[in-house]
């Protein structure tokens, strides 16, 4: 299935060529879970602080379930913020 994967801020850098405004669409399995993701893109899981599946947030309890994407969802990682 198809997804779009997105990374904010310093975590941006970690995309591969062809990501177009911190965005990328990608291929997965079906039964991918979130760690799945944010490990095959080498985003530190402590730097994977806000991780939202369609504007949804999934606390770091639920990111190693399998089947929590669907096709065409949207997956979106912030980086903890400094500042206020």
């Amino acid at each position: 299935m198809k997804i779009t994967f997105k990374l904010y801020a310093t975590l941006q850098d970690l995309l591969p060529a062809g990501a177009v405004k911190n965005a990328i669409e990608i291929e997965v399995p079906e039964e991918v879970s979130l760690n799945d993701l944010i490990d095959r893109f080498q985003v530190p899981r402590e730097l994977a602080h806000l991780v939202l599946v369609n504007g949804i947030f999934h606390c770091k309890e639920d990111r190693d379930k399998s089947g929590m994407l669907k096709n065409n969802d949207v997956l979106a990682i912030w980086p903890p913020v400094a500042g206020g």
